[in-house]
């Protein structure tokens, strides 16, 4: 089965930006669609965005609408979401999975990001 494994995360002031990226053991972007996820500590998992297996189509959670972008690098098995404009409120544990739910591989560890002053 393909491994996700998600890096970038880390401590950055409101306002501030990062980038997350998602690294597949396999190729797996240009035939799935794919999707970021995030899990702030008491709730559950919720969905922040969506690429199409051709890579035309993004969808974005209404709450990061406008201030991330998701993209991926086919050659580079990767997956990547920019984060701009950060708030507290974005703090969380960040995932990739596919994004078609009975389609879904073994969840990644995460990457935390805190946002904090």
């Amino acid at each position: 089965q393909v491994q996700l494994v998600e890096s970038g995360g880390g401590l950055v002031q409101p306002g501030g930006s990062l980038r997350l990226s998602c690294a597949a053991s396999g190729s797996i972007f240009s035939t799935r669609p794919m999707g970021w996820y995030r899990q702030a500590p008491g709730n559950q998992r919720e969905w922040v965005a969506t690429l199409t297996q051709g890579g035309g189509i993004t969808v974005y959670a209404d709450s990061v609408k406008g201030r991330f972008t998701i993209s991926r690098d086919n050659a580079k098995n990767t997956m990547y979401l920019q984060m701009n404009n950060l708030k507290p409120e974005d703090t969380a544990v960040y995932y990739c999975n596919v994004a078609i739910a009975n389609m879904r591989l073994s969840w990644g560890p995460g990457t935390q990001v805190t946002v904090s002053s």
